[in-house]
């Protein structure tokens, strides 16, 4: 499995009437998480499209348990726990600055696709190779 933990502080731009994060801003924040992993791999987004590549979101899922509020610290941990084939899904977990209590969890489901062709790809070489190197480490 690989696992990165990215801190997000809550703006007050995120927040809504109700002064809760928008439902939607956790969605920002699991794009934050899924591009600080990559480029802690290795494999930052302007690597993946110089191999040709883009990674589109084909699924998304959040669930929401608890609210967070402005100025919170949030850690949002992302990992992936299986080999990329032609398809990727990353997990997030959200937690509030010193608890345990999970606020958010979610998870994207990306497809490999051709940049030239816009058709469906498998996971390069290249790729295959950092993500296994981070699950050894």
């Amino acid at each position: 499995m690989i696992k990165h933990t990215t801190d997000i502080r809550v703006r007050y731009a995120d927040t809504d009437q109700m002064k809760f994060v928008y439902y939607g801003k956790f969605f920002e924040y699991f794009e934050q998480g899924r591009s600080d992993l990559l480029r802690d791999i290795g494999l930052p987004y302007p690597r993946i499209e110089e191999m040709g590549l883009i990674l589109p979101v084909v699924e998304a899922h959040a669930k929401y348990k608890k609210p967070a509020k402005y100025d919170d610290l949030l850690h949002v941990i992302t990992y992936f726990k299986e080999m990329p084939v032609a398809r990727v899904r990353i997990e997030y977990e959200v937690y509030r600055d010193g608890e345990t209590d999970l606020l958010a969890e979610g998870y994207t489901i990306h497809t490999f696709v051709n940049a030239a062709t816009g058709k469906p790809t498998r996971a390069p070489g290249q790729f295959v190779e950092a993500v296994e190197k981070a699950m050894r480490s």
